[in-house]
C-alpha cells in the first residue's frame, strides 16, 4: 500500500485515512462494516513519520470496553506526549480508572515494539508530572521519545500484532494442557512487577466460572452500571461505522435482531426483555466454554504497576496468539463499584492473592475460530496535531 504523509493528513484534517482503498466504497452498500476494521491493515502500509509507524500499531492495543481513550500531541521531530481523553473514561464500570490505565500500558507497549521494529528506541516517561489520584486528569499519561538506535532489540512478540484478538466467542470442547499454560507464561516474558498464575484443575475451574456468572449477574442487574454498556453498544453496521469504539453487534444476524426488534438500546436495560435475556445467557455460554483460567497479579497498585500490568497483557495475549490459543477476560469480578465488592474478594480469596498484591487481570482460555479485529478509529482521530 502505498505510504501516507503527514502533510496529506494535515490538509485533509485527517480525513485522508478515510478514502483510501476501495474496500470503504462498497463497505457502505453492505451489511457489514469493513471500514471500522481497516486501521488494522493501514498499519503495516507505514507513513512518513516513524511516529505515526508506531501509532498506527499502538492503537490496535486491547483496552476496556474497546473506548480507544488515547490523544496523542507530535512534538517536534522526535517527541510525543500521550494522554487520556477524559470523555471516553467509564465512570461505571471502572470507577478509579485503573481498567483504563491498564489499556494505556498496552498501548505503550504496542508502541514500543513497533518503534523497535523501525530501529528507534522509545523512551517513556511515565506521568512525568505525577500520578494522578484519585482519578486520571489532564496530566499527560506519558511523554515518549523515539531515538534511532541500531542496537535496539526487536521483539519476537511483535510479529503477532496484527492477529492478536480478544476472543468474544464460545470455546470448543479441546482442553488446554498446563504445559501450554506454562509455555504461555514463558513466551510473554513478563515485568518482574507481575506474575501470570493459572489452573487446569477442573474443581478450580468450576468455581472460577460460578464467579464470573456471578459477578456478570450483578454487573447487568446494577441498573446504572449495565447502562453504562447499553449506552455505548453500536448496532448495526451503520453504528459502527459512525462509532468504531464501545460493544460493537454487527453482521447479518445482528442485523436480523435488530430488524425484528430484539436488540434495541432501551429493551437491552429491561430485564424482562428478550435482548437482556439473551445477553445475560449468550455470555454465560462464553463463560462455561472456558476450559482454563490464568489471571495477571502485580505487587502493588500504582498507577505505574497498573501500566505495566498493561503491557503484561498484551504481551500475554500475544504469546496466545502464537500458540493458537484462544484468550479473554472476564473482569466483571475485578470492577471497583459497591455492588461488586463481595464478588471481588471472593476472586482474590480463590486465587490466592492477598494484599497488597492485586489481581488485574483474569481471563479464560480455550481454542475457537479466529475472530474478526475490532473496530478502531483511524490513527489520525487521535492526534491532537499534525505538524509539517
Amino acid at each position: 500500500p502505498k505510504m501516507i504523509s503527514r502533510r496529506a493528513l494535515l490538509l485533509t484534517g485527517g480525513a485522508a485515512i478515510l478514502v483510501v482503498g476501495g474496500a470503504y466504497t462498497t463497505s457502505v452498500l453492505t451489511r457489514d462494516a469493513p471500514i471500522v476494521r481497516q486501521p488494522w491493515s493501514d498499519a503495516p502500509a507505514g507513513f512518513d513519520d516513524p511516529r505515526l509507524n508506531a501509532l498506527a500499531y499502538a492503537i490496535l492495543a486491547p483496552n476496556p470496553h474497546n473506548r480507544q481513550p488515547w490523544w496523542v500531541r507530535l512534538e517536534g521531530d522526535s517527541d510525543l506526549t500521550l494522554y487520556c481523553d477524559l470523555n471516553r473514561l467509564l465512570p461505571e464500570t471502572d470507577p478509579p480508572n485503573r481498567q483504563i490505565t491498564i489499556g494505556f500500558g498496552a498501548f505503550l507497549e504496542l508502541f514500543r515494539m513497533a518503534a523497535a521494529e523501525q530501529g528507534y528506541r522509545a523512551e517513556f516517561a511515565l506521568f512525568p508530572e505525577g500520578e494522578p489520584y484519585p482519578l486520571l486528569d489532564e496530566r499527560p499519561v506519558a511523554r515518549i521519545r523515539m531515538v534511532e538506535d541500531a542496537e535496539v532489540t526487536t521483539d519476537p512478540l511483535f510479529a503477532h500484532a496484527l492477529t492478536r484478538r480478544t476472543a468474544r466467542n464460545v470455546f470448543t470442547d479441546a482442553s488446554v494442557a498446563a504445559e501450554t499454560l506454562d509455555e504461555l507464561r514463558t513466551l510473554a516474558v513478563m515485568r518482574e512487577v507481575s506474575h501470570f498464575d493459572f489452573t487446569v484443575d477442573d474443581h478450580r475451574v468450576d468455581r472460577l466460572k460460578e464467579l464470573c456468572r456471578d459477578s456478570w449477574f450483578v454487573e447487568m442487574m446494577t441498573p446504572h452500571v449495565h447502562h453504562e454498556s447499553t449506552k455505548l453498544t453500536r448496532i448495526g453496521a451503520d453504528e459502527v461505522r459512525q462509532n468504531p469504539d464501545g460493544i460493537s453487534l454487527y453482521g447479518p444476524m445482528m442485523e436480523a435482531y435488530r430488524a425484528l426488534g430484539v436488540l434495541d438500546r432501551s429493551r437491552m436495560d429491561d430485564p424482562q426483555s428478550r435482548g437482556f435475556q439473551g445477553t445475560l445467557q449468550f455470555y454465560n455460554r462464553l463463560i462455561d466454554s472456558a476450559q482454563a483460567f490464568g489471571w495477571l497479579n502485580s505487587t502493588a497498585n500504582t498507577r505505574i504497576d497498573q501500566l505495566h500490568a498493561g503491557a503484561d497483557w498484551v504481551r500475554l495475549n500475544l504469546a496466545a496468539t502464537k500458540l493458537g490459543l484462544s484468550m479473554h477476560p472476564l473482569s466483571q469480578a475485578l470492577q471497583e463499584f459497591p455492588e461488586m465488592a463481595e464478588l471481588y474478594n471472593a476472586l482474590h480469596q480463590t486465587v490466592g492473592v492477598d494484599a497488597p498484591n492485586r489481581v488485574q487481570g483474569l481471563f479464560r482460555f480455550g481454542y475457537s475460530a479466529q475472530p474478526r479485529p475490532s473496530p478502531r478509529w483511524p490513527m489520525t482521530s487521535r492526534l491532537a496535531n499534525l505538524e509539517v
